[in-house]
C-alpha cells in the first residue's frame, strides 16, 4: 500500500489551468482536482505577473527566484504558492542560458509536479514533469511546436528531473526512444476522465437534434487529420450533419459547405450535451499522446470512431470502431457503418463506458500516489 506522508507538500503548477478547453489544460485541471485525493499537503503554484519589466529582470537573472506562500483562502482545498512572472520568464531564461530557471520556496522540501515540460526546477524539492507526447520530435510534420527547442527542454528535464510522468504506454515508449533516458525514469499514469453530466432540457448548440449528427471536437492542427475526416464524411453518403467544435476552422480544407456545422469552443456543459447526444464522435487522429475526446465520449456512452494505431488504439482498447487514419475510404466506410447499424452503436456505447472506467479519478490517484511515494522514499534514502 503506497502512502504519502500527511504533511508532505505536494504542489502542481497552475500554468495550464488558464489554457481553455485543450487536452493539456484539461489534464492540468484534473491533476489539480486529484491532488487532495492523493494525500500529503496539496498546493498549487501560480504566476504573479507584474509586467514585462519585472519579467525580463527575472529571466535575465542567473539567481534563484524566491517563491512565497499565500494563505489558503476560505473553502479552498489547495494552498497557493506565488512566483513572480515565473512561467513566461522561464521561457526567456531558457532561451538566454539554455538552462532551467531555478526557484526556491520558503516551505518544504516537497514534491513539485509540473503539468507540462516547462524549463523550471524547484530547488530542494522532488521535481516531476508530465510529458504528454513527443510528436514534434517523431513527426514534426504533424505539429506546430519547434522540435529543436522542445528537444533541448526535454534533455534538461531528463537531466534535472526526478521522474517523467506520461499518459499512455505508447507515449512512454516513444519518450524513451527519443530521449534515451533510463526506463525507470518514465512512468505512465494515464489520466483521469470523467463525463460531464449532460442536460436533459436545454437545446443543443447549433440547432442539431439528438442522435442526428456526427461530432468532431478539437483543434485543427495537422495531426488531427481534419481535412481527411471531412473528405471521408462527404464520401460516406450519410444524411446526418458533421458538427465541428473548436477554432473557427476557416483555414481547414472542406470545412465550408453543405452538411458541416461549425461551432466555436463551448462551455463544458454545452459541449457535454453535444457529446452525449451525438450519433458518434469521429476522431481519426494521425497521432496522440492519449486521446482525451475519445475517452470522454466513451465515458458518456457515445460511440467512437478513431484510429486503429498508436495511443488511440491503446486507450480505447477495442471499445471503439478503429479505422486506418490515412485512408479516407476506410474512414468513410466506418462513418457509414455507424450511421446504418444501430446494434453496433449500442455495443460500442456499452463497451466504451466499461473501458472508460479504467481512467477514473480513483485509479489516476492511485497511480500518482505510487509514483509520489516512491520518489519520496528514494529522496529520504529508504
Amino acid at each position: 500500500m503506497y502512502r504519502v506522508p500527511p504533511s508532505f507538500p505536494l504542489c502542481v503548477d497552475g500554468r495550464m489551468l488558464v489554457g481553455g478547453g485543450t487536452g493539456v489544460s484539461r489534464y492540468a485541471a484534473s491533476l489539480a482536482a486529484t491532488l487532495p485525493v492523493v494525500g500529503g499537503r496539496p498546493m498549487i503554484l501560480r504566476d504573479n505577473d507584474d509586467g514585462p519589466v519585472g519579467r525580463w529582470l527575472t529571466a535575465a537573472s542567473p539567481r534563484e527566484v524566491a517563491v512565497r506562500v499565500h494563505e489558503v483562502q476560505q473553502g479552498g482545498s489547495l494552498e497557493t504558492l506565488y512566483a513572480r512572472h515565473v512561467f513566461r520568464a522561464a521561457q526567456v531564461h531558457f532561451g538566454l542560458y539554455r538552462r532551467m530557471l531555478r526557484l526556491r520556496a520558503t516551505v518544504g522540501p516537497g514534491l513539485m509536479h509540473w503539468t507540462y515540460p516547462v524549463p523550471i526546477r524547484l530547488a530542494g524539492w522532488i521535481n516531476i514533469y508530465t510529458v504528454h507526447d513527443v510528436i514534434p520530435l517523431d513527426r514534426p510534420d504533424l505539429a506546430r511546436t519547434d522540435p529543436k527547442r522542445l528537444r533541448a527542454v526535454l534533455t534538461r528535464i531528463v537531466q534535472a528531473g526526478d521522474r517523467i510522468v506520461t499518459v499512455s504506454e505508447d507515449a512512454r515508449a516513444r519518450i524513451l526512444a527519443q530521449l534515451g533516458c533510463p526506463a525507470g525514469q518514465v512512468v505512465n499514469c494515464y489520466q483521469a476522465v470523467e463525463a460531464t453530466p449532460a442536460s436533459a432540457t436545454q437545446p443543443l448548440a447549433g440547432g442539431v437534434l439528438p442522435d442526428g449528427y456526427f461530432l468532431y471536437c478539437g483543434l485543427d492542427e495537422p495531426r488531427k487529420n481534419l481535412p481527411r475526416l471531412i473528405e471521408a464524411y462527404r464520401g460516406s453518403g450519410v444524411a446526418q450533419p458533421l458538427v465541428l467544435v473548436g477554432p473557427d476552422f476557416s483555414n481547414t480544407a472542406g470545412a465550408d459547405g453543405a452538411g458541416i456545422v461549425r461551432l466555436p469552443y463551448l462551455p463544458a456543459d454545452r459541449l457535454a450535451d453535444l457529446v452525449a447526444h451525438a450519433t458518434a464522435l469521429l476522431f481519426p487522429s494521425l497521432d496522440e499522446g492519449f486521446g482525451l475526446p475519445a475517452v470522454e465520449a466513451m465515458a458518456a456512452g457515445t460511440p467512437v470512431l478513431t484510429s486503429s494505431t498508436g495511443a488511440l488504439a491503446e486507450v480505447t482498447g477495442g471499445a471503439a470502431l478503429g479505422v486506418n487514419p490515412t485512408d479516407a475510404s476506410a474512414i468513410a466506410a466506418g462513418i457509414a457503418r455507424l450511421a446504418g447499424d444501430a446494434g453496433l452503436r449500442v455495443r460500442l456505447a456499452g463497451a466504451g463506458r466499461l473501458r472508460a472506467e479504467r481512467f477514473s479519478r480513483a485509479r489516476f490517484a492511485a497511480r500518482l500516489r505510487a509514483v509520489y511515494a516512491d520518489c519520496i522514499a528514494r529522496s529520504a534514502g529508504h
